[in-house]
């Protein structure tokens, strides 16, 4: 019971020799301040973390839109159909095919 009196009254603050309890309270404030903060970090890094994933993720699919475009778009038919409305037709002359000799 005296001890709790004994906190309650804060007579270990204001003796004498009360200089290293106020350091370690000093301390230990500091030390919370620090988790605190350590606290809000992760937190805030965490919700960037999420941010990011969400822009990857719309990055994700617009690449994938547009790479079935492009390939709808390079379809053979798709670009003679393209072709002949500028006036530029299949030729009507077999290729000519050239032999290499070593």
């Amino acid at each position: 019971m005296k001890k709790i009196l004994f906190l309650l009254n804060i007579d270990f603050l204001l003796k004498e020799d009360s200089m290293k309890n106020w350091r370690m309270i000093f301390f230990v404030s500091v030390l919370a301040m620090i988790s605190i903060a350590s606290g809000h970090s992760a937190d805030k890094k965490i919700y960037q973390i999420a941010s990011l994933n969400n822009d990857l993720k719309r990055v994700k699919s617009k690449f994938v839109e547009n790479k079935s475009q492009l390939m709808f778009l390079k379809l053979e038919t798709r670009v003679s159909k393209r072709l002949l409305k500028i006036g530029i037709g299949p030729s009507k002359e077999q290729p000519i095919r050239l032999k290499l000799h070593k």
